[in-house]
């Protein structure tokens, strides 16, 4: 730390991750609005007369005060600003939510500031906890977060040969990062079919996410159809599987009809 540096700041932050350390500590990942991801020490933060406990749960938004530290920041004060009561109360929602922090986690780098992608994990925490369809706000956070991280996945002209993508067989390359028209389907043989109506919802929530998010209903094949093929384009620019794919995985068998 540079000696003209003030040892105590501000900012606000939402919880990624925490992992118990010693007998009352935690070691939190936090992505914050103006000093980007950070892994930092709540110290006492697991005693019972804890002030800070309750604004540090995971996916929280806090205002936090923090101390510069020899290895890791300190948190040393917390105030909730947003709670998101319902990622705790509900399986689904909750590990969608984990589902997100694990991609914010992953798409960001240590202390790179990125407003942008904490406003939209914040939007997304938010979504996630309120909306009908929470898989939906999770599609759209797919599409922005890699919007913004520079992979935009290309729906509306052939990632080979650029023409215009009709209704017809197209496939999704997750290799090149978009679609082939039925034209070019040969240049990646391992793109899967996507069908007329989850190209027209991929394509919806990237150009217009607020109005599909209103729907109250959209057809199961169109919505796992559209999160099959970005989480294969996700895992293809990540080179690595999301630690929460797993446990959505398992919830979706133990759902569906024997």
């Amino acid at each position: 730390m540079n000696a003209s540096t003030p040892r105590v700041y501000r900012t606000e932050a939402i919880v990624l991750r925490g992992l118990d350390f010693g007998e009352a500590d935690r070691i939190l990942t936090i992505f914050t609005l103006n000093r980007g991801k950070l892994r930092v020490i709540a110290k006492g933060v697991r005693k019972t007369r804890s002030r800070m406990s309750g604004h540090l749960d995971l996916f929280t938004r806090s205002a936090l005060q923090m101390a510069h530290g020899r290895q890791m920041d300190i948190v040393t004060q917390a105030e909730t600003i947003d709670a998101y009561a319902d990622l705790r109360t509900d399986l689904w929602r909750s590990n969608w939510a984990h589902y997100v922090a694990d991609l914010v986690e992953s798409f960001t780098a240590e202390e790179q500031v990125n407003p942008a992608i904490y406003a939209l994990a914040v939007r997304t925490l938010s979504r996630v906890a309120e909306l009908p369809l929470p898989d939906l706000a999770v599609r759209a956070f797919e599409l922005e977060l890699l919007t913004l991280a520079g992979y935009r996945p290309q729906l509306h002209h052939c990632i080979h040969c650029q023409s215009e993508v009709q209704q017809e067989e197209n496939r999704f390359s997750a290799r090149m990062g978009g679609v082939l028209c039925s034209r070019c389907i040969s240049i990646d043989p391992s793109a899967g079919l996507i069908g007329t109506a989850s190209l027209k919802l991929l394509r919806n929530l990237q150009t217009n996410s607020e109005a599909v998010l209103a729907l109250q209903s959209v057809t199961d094949g169109a919505r796992l159809e559209a999160e099959r093929h970005l989480r294969l384009y996700i895992e293809q620019r990540l080179e690595a599987r999301p630690r929460s794919v797993a446990v959505l995985e398992r919830l979706k068998s133990d759902r569906a009809p024997s």
